[in-house]
């Protein structure tokens, strides 16, 4: 006898994750093995593809495998026929179990019975009733959170202030990302209802996980618990959510827009005498038309009182100083351009979103590894169904919840491609270009780092309309005020 090779708690309808079938072939094709004495052929795989092709493959290299059960040796087998039919037979009981435990999940989902639950901030997990309950504690983190978001900050800068607040997440631990922020504002169980079904799987041999997009039933209950948030006030979120991540219709359903500022200003503008950012705000023209302008959010939301120096600012006043601005760099400032341009080049290579898609790629290969594990240690009776089902639905949960930021890195990363691709393009005319005769919104964002808004003149009075350009990578500001008399400064 050579070895015994085997796959504890490992799929046998995947050979290439399984090391010790691997490690058999290797052998046999070094001249190690003569004959491979197995079990059944639902030892040797489950796979029909996988069965036949390593058994042709033994064979065209002279060992012969030997199927006890079935009573097959492959020395003497005139026809693959039978092997075909019970290796067939092998795959189906698979298809078969795998059919049987999702019929079962999918019928408690219909009664409203939760399916796993992998922690859920500002809820508590009950796993001999399988419910769940307020953590108050925690449940002031998430109002905070929906609070914060229905007041126009953004999942980043949540994400900052709740690390700056100390809070701790599920795990107990101050880390905050903007994808955990986005996570929390998505969930519905926060309004008392609970979805299940997100995901599916496509098949029992591959065990690839899909976003559920109608191919099969989703189940929805409604008052599965208490709320942590309103109904109103959830809607409200989703509303806003939509208004910055928007689906390409023309697209395929599965490519996604990223949208991370709605408006060419959005978070772009800083009040000058509190520090805060400015928002967008509609004021009346004449009775029937409405212009934008651009107005502290400190004003806007406490009151003028709070930060009185501050002036709205039409839109249109902001566009053209821009104008000019880039007139003067782009005719008078060649190599200020050429440094501007090569310091947003260098900040897009250093972009960690290609690193963070990798990693999120090899957690998801794990999780997926980890289940077909779970399936074969119930196919095998080292398990019971209840515990299957258990450690099934929490790692579906993570699958669920990585398959997520897994869309969103992969959004990242085509969102980068797009802007390198427009970065050349920018290049190029700018060769040519003096200035610009209309606002462009990728010249813009491309070159300006962020603008302040208002200021003090020279003989220290104050002047809410004064506008300071900071561009990305150099040291000089050009400082536009709102009548488009331009000055030129050195940051100090």
């Amino acid at each position: 006898m050579v070895d015994i090779y085997a796959d504890e708690a490992i799929t046998g309808t995947l050979a290439e994750k399984r090391d010790g079938f691997l490690k058999m072939i290797d052998d046999c094709m070094n001249g190690l093995i003569d004959i491979v004495l197995t079990k059944s052929i639902s030892r040797f795989s489950r796979n029909l593809v996988d069965t036949l092709q390593y058994v042709r493959l033994l064979k065209e290299n002279g060992v012969v495998v030997i199927f006890e059960k079935e009573n097959i040796n492959t020395s003497t087998m005139e026809s693959e026929m039978q092997l075909a039919l019970l290796s067939t037979l092998a795959q189906n009981e698979v298809e078969s179990i795998s059919a049987n435990v999702k019929l079962g999940v999918k019928m408690k989902m219909k009664r409203g019975e939760m399916m796993g639950f992998n922690g859920c901030l500002g809820y508590d997990y009950h796993p001999e009733d399988k419910s769940i309950t307020v953590n108050e504690e925690e449940a002031e983190i998430v109002r905070y959170i929906y609070d914060r978001y229905v007041e126009g900050y953004g999942a980043y800068t949540i994400a900052k202030e709740l690390v700056r607040l100390g809070k701790r997440n599920k795990k107990g631990v101050v880390k905050w990302t903007d994808s955990g922020v986005r996570g929390i504002l998505k969930n519905e169980k926060y309004k008392g209802d609970l979805l299940q079904g997100k995901t599916i799987t496509v098949d029992p041999i591959s065990k690839r996980r899909l976003d559920n997009h109608g191919e099969e039933e989703m189940y929805y209950t409604k008052n599965h618990h208490e709320a942590i948030v309103s109904e109103e006030q959830w809607e409200k979120v989703q509303e806003i959510m939509k208004s910055r991540y928007r689906t390409n219709e023309n697209a395929n359903a599965d490519t996604r827009t990223k949208y991370s500022r709605k408006y060419a200003f959005s978070g772009m503008c800083q009040c000058a005498f509190c520090g805060r950012n400015l928002t967008r705000r509609s004021h009346n023209q004449t009775s029937k038309t409405l212009k934008p302008v651009w107005k502290c959010r400190t004003a806007a939301n406490l009151g003028i009182e709070n930060c009185p120096h501050s002036k709205s600012i039409d839109e249109a006043i902001i566009e053209n100083a821009f104008l000019e601005m880039f007139g003067l760099l782009a005719g008078n400032f060649d190599d200020v351009l050429e440094s501007v341009l090569k310091s947003l080049e260098e900040t897009f290579s250093s972009d960690t979103s290609v690193d963070k898609l990798k990693k999120i790629n090899k957690e998801i290969s794990s999780l997926e590894t980890k289940r077909s594990k779970l399936t074969d240690m119930l196919l095998d009776d080292k398990i019971t169904e209840e515990v299957y089902q258990q450690k099934c639905d929490e790692i579906e949960a993570k699958l669920a919840k990585a398959i997520n930021e897994q869309h969103i890195f992969e959004e990242s990363v085509a969102v980068l491609k797009n802007i390198e691709k427009r970065m050349k393009k920018l290049r190029a005319e700018l060769a040519n270009a003096e200035f610009l005769d209309k606002f462009d919104r990728v010249v813009f964002e491309s070159i300006v780092d962020h603008i302040v808004v208002g200021g003090m003149n020279e003989d220290e009075t104050v002047d809410p309309y004064k506008l300071t350009f900071v561009l990305k990578g150099v040291e000089d500001r050009y400082i536009p005020d709102a009548k488009n008399r331009f000055k030129a400064k050195k940051a100090g």
